[in-house]
């Protein structure tokens, strides 16, 4: 009788295992790759002083262990429902008012929740602040573009 015991014990174990092995290679498998450096494009202001910010995607999830969706989301009643693996939109998708200065100071909420200039700055800025590493002026991320370019 113990023999039926331990033996419907291991077969479980076995089972329980062979199990964890295919989900885990089901999963591994829908890890999407992504470039190691991106450049954050300027894109929708009319008047550019700053060229595109180049972004060490690979350092911030690597070496600073960023976690996806801490830059990656899509908002459903408040709630970030992105999670790895599903396609990651450009952030100007959603993120599509260019208000700048003034403009922006005086924009209502929804258009400050969907500024481009807010997005990044937010976002980028603020956790190199709260972390307390990492640039938080223009000129430390954005080239000056010189006067003939613009």
């Amino acid at each position: 009788m113990k023999t039926k015991t331990n033996l419907k014990k291991g077969l479980s174990l076995v089972a329980v295992s062979v199990a964890m092995v295919f989900l885990w290679v089901a999963f591994s498998g829908a890890v999407v790759e992504c470039p190691d450096d991106i450049m954050i494009e300027n894109e929708g202001w009319p008047k550019n002083k700053y060229e595109a910010a180049p972004l060490s995607h690979k350092k911030h999830t690597t070496e600073y262990k960023v976690q996806c969706a801490d830059c990656h989301h899509v908002y459903k009643d408040g709630k970030n429902v992105w999670t790895e693996g599903q396609p990651v939109q450009k952030c100007s998708e959603c993120h599509n008012v260019y208000k700048l200065g003034k403009d922006l100071r005086e924009a209502s909420e929804e258009e400050k929740t969907l500024s481009l200039y807010k997005a990044y700055h937010d976002n980028c800025k603020g956790c190199h602040k709260r972390e307390q590493k990492g640039p938080i002026k223009c000129a430390e991320c954005h080239a000056k573009i010189p006067t003939e370019k613009k």
